[in-house]
């Protein structure tokens, strides 16, 4: 995956801060800029969110800010910017709120007696909300501005009126139940889990399963959940799904054993590397390896299929995300610092020819970065870059220019110097660019492993490789105009 390429965030909610903390610890991997909880009581909303990694703060003084005995139920967030500034990290993460006395400490900000708080998996396109007023908003994140949104009109219209792409979470001093609402398109993974005699919600169902808990139920797109302070549950159907789920989530962001809406993650990627051994098997390959981590199912898949040998041939000293650094400079240096050859290997590696399995090539720095070390330090004749998902960014046959708007950092019109590599090019010239020849699996072969495993294309959002868009048959939106006015509604504090 590219160093400049960043995806989704992850949340959940659950009934003990121990809990809340371990489930987005699970959840790392879907973000690392900043962390966040709100912790919610019989009327009152407290939040913290700290720069940085879970870890970064510890449970123990956790627990001592937020005492037990004050709230039932806590949504917690790990972040990275899809929407927002990138050097306003703490105010730009989750928890977003309303009302509440902010204290400042630098690395951390303490919120309390909030009027709401939400926390949100996805991104929406304000641009449908053309007369919605976000001056009086305080960050430049689209949850802020969702939560105004439900403040005046509430949950059910709001899931009426707003396509997607969300999975989020609300708390609001005046309900005893915790919100949590995914859209009609299910564009973005959720789950129902049961811990301790309590039911909770989190991005996928890796954090219940890896902290003694049960994955139940994908939650239902288009539905409303409400998760009382008791640890039960009711759900409300509120419109009618049209599924576009991203396929992304299975090819790389999910954990590798994860399920998501009923498909392993581990499974797709299994496929996906039996599909890359239908559509390319290079007669002068010697051996097959991966770029760390993600890919590795696929490739030992690939190996299998085509009959080579597998050898890992890279290592990582930190299991950190490059892409997930909050700007260029960091990623690079996550990257040049972070990707190594394993010892001992030139012997055995020198002058052969090496299938490089790569989960996605985006803008292909983490690629050129193998490529170096794979030619310099190892001394391969040569090496054929393989990803198991189709070209990204490129311009669809109808002209638009693809990327993606829904929760994944790759926006169609990219930042001058960080553009698709694909954009453009044919598969020659892409080559050329990368220094070494490159293979992408192609669209339907993508398709049809996830055909294999029972998941047809119509349920899947392939916009950002050229396919449609996901929301174009949703229903019209229509929203007045909303006045971000802090005095509108009670004061929290």
């Amino acid at each position: 995956m590219e160093d400049a390429v960043r995806h989704n965030c992850g949340f959940c909610v659950a009934h003990t801060l121990h809990d809340a903390y371990s489930f987005i610890r699970s959840l790392q991997h879907r973000g690392r800029e900043a962390a966040g909880i709100a912790a919610v009581g019989e009327g009152r909303i407290d939040v913290i969110k700290w720069a940085g990694g879970v870890d970064r703060f510890d449970i123990t003084d956790l627990h001592k800010i937020f005492p037990s005995p004050n709230y039932h139920t806590y949504m917690a967030h790990v972040r990275y910017a899809t929407r927002g500034s990138k050097d306003e990290i703490l105010d730009d993460a989750h928890p977003h709120v309303l009302g509440g006395q902010v204290e400042d400490r630098g690395n951390h900000i303490l919120i309390r007696d909030c009027e709401m708080a939400a926390v949100h998996n996805g991104q929406v396109d304000l641009s449908h909300f053309s007369d919605l007023d976000l001056a009086r908003t305080k960050s430049s994140c689209d949850t802020e501005a969702l939560l105004y949104l439900y403040r005046r009109d509430g949950e059910q219209e709001f899931l009426r009126k707003v396509p997607g792409a969300y999975s989020m979470a609300i708390a609001d001093w005046r309900k005893r139940d915790v919100i949590v609402m995914r859209d009609r398109t299910g564009i973005k993974p959720a789950v129902l889990g049961w811990k301790d005699g309590k039911y909770g919600v989190a991005s996928e169902d890796i954090a219940f399963r890896k902290n003694g808990g049960d994955f139940i139920e994908d939650l239902d797109p288009g539905s409303i959940y409400y998760l009382s302070p008791e640890g039960d549950y009711s759900k409300e159907s509120i419109v009618e799904p049209k599924r576009s789920h991203c396929f992304f989530e299975w090819n790389y962001i999910a954990d590798v054993d994860s399920n998501l809406n009923h498909l392993s993650a581990r499974r797709v990627r299994e496929v996906l590397g039996e599909i890359l051994a239908e559509e390319f098997h290079p007669d002068d390959a010697d051996v097959v390896t991966f770029l760390p981590r993600c890919p590795e199912v696929a490739a030992r898949s690939y190996a299998r299929s085509v009959g080579l040998p597998f050898v890992p041939m890279f290592y990582k000293m930190r299991g950190e995300r490059s892409f997930q650094g909050s700007n260029a400079k960091d990623r690079k240096t996550s990257i040049d610092s972070n990707l190594h050859v394993l010892p001992g290997l030139r012997a055995q590696l020198a002058g052969k020819t090496v299938v490089l399995i790569d989960d996605s090539i985006i803008r292909g720095n983490n690629s050129i970065r193998a490529r170096q070390l794979l030619y310099e330090q190892l001394g391969v004749k040569k090496a054929y870059l393989v990803s198991y998902t189709p070209p990204v960014g490129i311009v669809g046959d109808d002209g638009v220019p693809r990327g993606c708007m829904f929760g994944v950092d790759m926006p169609p019109e990219p930042p001058e110097g960080e553009g698709f590599v694909a954009r453009g090019r044919d598969t020659d010239e892409i080559s050329r660019k990368m220094g070494m020849p490159v293979v992408y699996v192609t669209v339907p072969g993508m398709l049809r492993a996830f055909a294999r495993l029972g998941l047809g294309s119509g349920d899947l959002c392939t916009y950002c490789i050229g396919g449609s868009h996901p929301f174009i048959d949703c229903e019209p939106i229509t929203v007045d105009k909303v006045q971000l006015d802090l005095l509108s509604s009670p004061a929290r504090g």
